[in-house]
């Protein structure tokens, strides 16, 4: 019994301080590694809305084109021509973090068809932020416009123009 208690006071374990230190070390890490990361995934979900109001629009003018020129289609009509992804299901998708509204203005004797879709955050502020930038394209523009403060319009800056000038800054 005593050679077992010799042995047991030479086995050493970490101090407290080591530990104080390890666990400084970690949280040093965490603090830095969670807005560095919740950076890249707000600049992903912004760079996948972008590219699918690209995408819609590419079908869109597809739809319209295939169906005699008569209009635009909603999300699910577009869906059911086997253009688009199953995740736009429905008035209102979420998809990476943005919801797409569509508005579809259908043709009239005073003027063409023509299709408006919003790309805005799911959550614009707080912890579980998905994005910053809302997003807005249609069938009068090429490039997608974008609003800092609110649902972005065609009045909006484009895409390219705005990050210039926020580059400026």
């Amino acid at each position: 019994m005593n050679r077992e208690m010799k042995r047991r006071a030479s086995e050493r374990g970490f101090s407290l301080v080591e530990l104080m230190i390890a666990i400084a070390i970690i949280g040093i890490l965490v603090g830095v590694g969670v807005p560095a990361w919740r950076n890249l995934t707000i600049s992903a979900n912004e760079s996948a809305a972008i590219q699918n109001l690209k995408t819609i629009q590419l079908e869109q003018r597809a739809y319209f084109n295939t169906r005699g020129r008569t209009g635009y289609g909603t999300f699910d009509q577009i869906i059911e021509s086997g253009s688009l992804d199953k995740r736009f299901r429905g008035d209102e998708p979420v998809i990476d973090g943005y919801r797409y509204t569509m508005k579809i203005v259908p043709k009239s004797s005073s003027q063409p068809p023509s299709f408006s879709i919003n790309a805005d955050p799911q959550q614009k502020e707080g912890l579980s932020v998905t994005g910053k930038r809302h997003f807005y394209i249609d069938s009068n523009v090429n490039t997608v416009r974008t609003n800092t403060s609110g649902p972005a319009s065609a009045e909006d800056s484009p895409l390219g123009e705005e990050d210039a000038g926020q580059e400026a800054k």
